[in-house]
């Protein structure tokens, strides 16, 4: 039992892939003999859902010798088992069926991301008997993976909107803000869950599902929030490790690619850039240094990066040196001695080369993610605009214009200063006159920015001003530490002059005082009001549902309308102090500030 409670939705989602992935049985570790040799077939979602979790390598051991795209030319393999994972749409069922009538594969074991309605179910078996395969389908399964696991306790939603996730394992307590999108997924999530515990022939809670046990006797807490009730963090310049990744690359399934150039090369037309090398880096768990710092303000990344690659410099030199002492000549004394002791030595640091090689390689791969990210921050001054920002929206006074920061050609680009001004926009108190707005305009549309997102905006804080105050973000904010010292020595990798060393001080955004008043059960004027859905009571509105009085040990957050890494980082930090809880935070889909904008600019054209 508190091995199941440890688990977490990376490695529960992981063991039923590879059950899957093992014709629905039980994959057993170090089991021996050959696996069955089999090819994977998946659609796109299928793909997003796998690749975070699953190697290349990992697939091979499971005994995948091929994964293909549903939709990509196949040529059959009449003597091959084929497991499919594809979500159940009309297409899909399509090309399900002509493969049948085509006889690719020997039998067909077709698992669907989510679950799949009677009628596209007659479909195939329709198909299946007209094609005379009915005995090669050996197996049909609903999955309920209708999600993609970035983080042990992170999830996105598989971007496609016709049907609702389904969760598996204990029936969550369900609470949500009125008169929100959220409320609106509330009501028919309660519906279907329902639906779902009524009906007998349902397994999605019961039977040996992966959550038994995982959330011990206490059920757990679904939150249910509108993105609507946070604009600002979403647009918030960030200076943690990982979701500055998210913010100024390009990241995306736990992978980043890096453009790399460098000089130029001669041809018979003379000197040209040379091409731009596209490099990639998977940004897993058994990355150590990734798993350790990802949450780290950057200065502290750069400086632990350097630590790394001195210790590794040491490490090496080592190698070198008892190699040279190996290769010493003479029959002397002292160099037999030395010699008989330096074999162990030699002998410990040749065992430990693939640690070291692998270590080097964790290192390269940092240094050029955080130059890369160090880049961004010194071209567009995003230290200037991270601090500034969190002045404005924990109410601080402010030591600079923010029209001169607009104004000035220097900092950041078009976007980033279109951030910083819905960001005070959105926390202002009162809108600034119209006069002062005019003025604002004029600094922005002459920095290039596209004023749409303010279009949007404006619209949104009249309808928020009738509906509620804007969120509050604390009253603390960041401490600046001076210019760092070590990583500033002329030997380091990363020169940080004129870089802040911002130290970040620990404040629960608008999500995590959501879900803090609500996990703990305190009474709270933001919470107060938020609606409250027990699935498993036959009946009854809020006001006559008994309620859980006790606070709850686990949580599911999840934010309709997207979310993102700022977010994440902050119920991560929030609950490291509540022993024994656990948290899971989750979102219709994962955006970047430049990813918001433009859905902002889109509503603003509206």
């Amino acid at each position: 039992m508190a091995a199941a409670a440890a688990a977490s939705i990376r490695e529960r989602q992981t063991v039923a892939l590879k059950r899957m992935l093992n014709f629905n049985v039980p994959h057993v570790k170090n089991s021996t003999g050959e696996p069955v040799w089999k090819v994977l077939i998946y659609d796109r979602f299928g793909q997003d859902i796998i690749s975070p979790l699953l190697s290349v390598k990992e697939l091979r051991d499971m005994g995948i010798t091929l994964h293909l795209l549903l939709h990509s030319d196949r040529d059959p393999i009449p003597d091959v088992p084929a497991v499919y994972f594809v979500m159940p749409s009309e297409e899909n069922i399509d090309r399900m069926c002509q493969d049948l009538r085509n006889q690719l594969y020997e039998s067909y074991y077709l698992n669907f991301i989510s679950a799949i309605s009677r009628s596209k179910l007659e479909d195939i078996a329709n198909a299946a008997l007209a094609a005379s395969a009915v005995a090669q389908v050996a197996k049909v399964f609903d999955q309920y993976l209708n999600f993609i696991t970035l983080e042990d306790d992170m999830f996105v939603l598989c971007n496609q909107n016709k049907e609702l996730v389904s969760y598996r394992g204990a029936v969550p307590i369900i609470r949500c803000s009125r008169g929100t999108a959220a409320e609106m997924v509330a009501v028919k999530l309660d519906k279907k869950l329902r639906e779902n515990l009524r009906d007998a022939r349902n397994s999605l809670f019961t039977g040996d599902t992966l959550g038994a046990g995982q959330f011990s006797f206490q059920r757990p807490l679904l939150v249910l929030v509108d993105r609507n009730i946070d604009l600002a963090t979403p647009l918030h310049h960030t200076w943690t490790y990982q979701a500055l990744v998210h913010d100024v690359l390009d990241f995306h399934l736990n992978r980043v690619n890096l453009e790399e150039s460098s000089g130029v090369e001669n041809s018979p037309a003379g000197a040209r850039p040379k091409r731009k090398n596209k490099k990639s880096y998977d940004l897993t768990p058994v990355d150590k240094f990734w798993q350790k710092h990802k949450g780290s303000p950057f200065p502290e990344v750069a400086e632990s990066v350097q630590q790394e690659l001195e210790s590794y410099r040491a490490q090496e030199d080592e190698v070198k040196r008892l190699k040279s002492i190996m290769g010493l000549e003479g029959e002397d004394e002292g160099a037999i001695s030395m010699l008989s002791d330096n074999t162990a030595k030699l002998t410990s640091a040749v065992s430990s080369l693939p640690e070291l090689l692998e270590k080097k390689r964790l290192i390269d791969l940092h240094t050029n993610v955080a130059t890369a990210v160090l880049e961004h921050i010194k071209a567009r001054k995003l230290d200037v605009y991270f601090e500034y920002e969190e002045k404005i929206m924990s109410k601080t006074t402010l030591d600079k214009s923010l029209l001169d920061i607009i104004s000035d050609p220097d900092a950041g680009t078009p976007e980033d200063k279109m951030r910083l001004f819905l960001i005070y926009y959105i926390s202002a108190q009162q809108a600034p006159s119209e006069a002062d707005l005019e003025q604002y305009k004029k600094a922005l549309t002459d920095a290039g920015c596209n004023l749409n997102p303010l279009q949007y905006i404006k619209q949104w804080k009249a309808f928020a001003k009738m509906a509620s105050a804007p969120a509050s973000y604390g009253n603390s904010t960041t401490k600046s530490m001076g210019l760092l010292s070590r990583v500033m020595n002329t030997g380091s990798q990363f020169v940080m002059e004129g870089v802040k060393n911002l130290v970040l001080k620990q404040q629960n955004l608008p999500v995590t005082r959501i879900l803090d008043n609500l996990m703990e059960m305190k009474s709270n004027p933001e919470t107060d009001d938020y609606r409250y859905f027990d699935p498993k009571m036959l009946r009854g509105n809020d006001s006559s549902v008994p309620r859980n009085k006790n606070p709850f040990q686990e949580a599911i957050v999840f934010v309709v309308g997207g979310g993102n890494y700022i977010e994440y980082q902050n119920l991560v930090d929030y609950i490291k102090g509540k022993q024994g809880k656990h948290i899971l935070y989750g979102c219709s889909e994962l955006f970047n500030a430049t990813q918001f904008i433009k859905q902002l600019s889109q509503l603003g054209q509206k």
